[in-house]
């Protein structure tokens, strides 16, 4: 019975693995085929002949390089103003004692609860009021703070004994000096994870960046797959290949980060 149990577990977790990894081995090799293979019924698994040149007309029928830079700067951005915001925060949540700070943490739950749909068109009407449209400060301002974030952070800290805050305050160091010298040190894996993770949203980004620009130099990569559309249809394998290159950044910071998230999520960073 154990073992028929543990075949069933193993085609259970190959099959949901299967489902996962599909769309992004068909986004891969749809980005390798011809027009008339990616829009075949049945569809096309394997495309005949590699069409490496699809990735060269990405570059040439839109300023793709253009939206990666963009893509860069604005997610860079938004993850340092994070961490700082997050960390600074959420040290004050934990550490400090402050009238309201109880409410402070009930008002930051509540918040949780909101969707951000829910108030990106006040965040619109600020931004056009400041005279903002097309402008980096437009694209990220919004994003400079995250409650998800600090409310993660504030959880984690907590796991550190207060006893070492009190040592260093014994010893002279300033709420400075311990934020920057043992706080950070002692919390890498979880702001490497909060880093990581504001990175990969400011780069997921398409509705923010749909609403404040209308400039085609200021769009970022989600938005610029629009531009393989045309009056004929949309350019599906323009569109993959365009995806495929999306993509493989954060394939790659992942992997090489991998570690450190793990160690963020499952708190092994804390010791003692």
């Amino acid at each position: 019975m154990k073992k028929v149990t543990k075949v069933i577990t193993w085609v259970f977790i190959l099959g949901l693995s299967f489902i996962t990894i599909f769309p992004f081995i068909y986004m891969i090799l749809g980005g390798l085929m011809s027009f008339s293979e990616t829009t075949s019924i049945p569809p096309t698994l394997i495309p005949h002949h590699l069409h490496f040149e699809n990735y060269i007309q990405v570059f040439q029928q839109a300023p793709f390089l253009k939206y990666f830079v963009n893509t860069v700067i604005t997610a860079s951005i938004d993850t340092v103003c994070v961490l700082i915001t997050s960390l600074l925060a959420a040290f004050a949540l934990t550490t400090l004692d402050f009238k309201g700070k109880k409410f402070v943490k009930l008002i930051m739950v509540a918040l949780l609860m909101v969707p951000s749909e829910a108030i990106i068109f006040t965040n619109y009407n600020t931004i056009v009021q400041w005279g903002l449209l097309n402008t980096y400060v437009g694209l990220f301002l919004p994003f400079t703070t995250s409650v998800f974030y600090i409310y993660y952070l504030n959880s984690y800290f907590q796991g550190i004994p207060r006893s070492i805050y009190e040592a260093a305050k014994i010893s002279g160091a300033s709420n400075w000096e311990y934020v920057w010298k043992i706080l950070v040190p002692m919390s890498k894996p979880a702001l490497t994870t909060v880093g990581l993770l504001s990175f990969i949203s400011g780069w997921n980004s398409f509705l923010w960046p749909l609403l404040v620009t209308n400039n085609d130099n200021m769009r970022l990569l989600n938005n610029g797959l629009s531009n393989f559309v045309s009056e004929g249809g949309a350019q599906t394998q323009l569109q993959l290949a365009a995806a495929t290159l999306t993509v493989i950044p954060i394939l790659v910071i992942y992997f090489i980060f991998r570690k450190q998230i793990i160690q963020g999520v499952t708190r092994d960073g804390i010791k003692g």
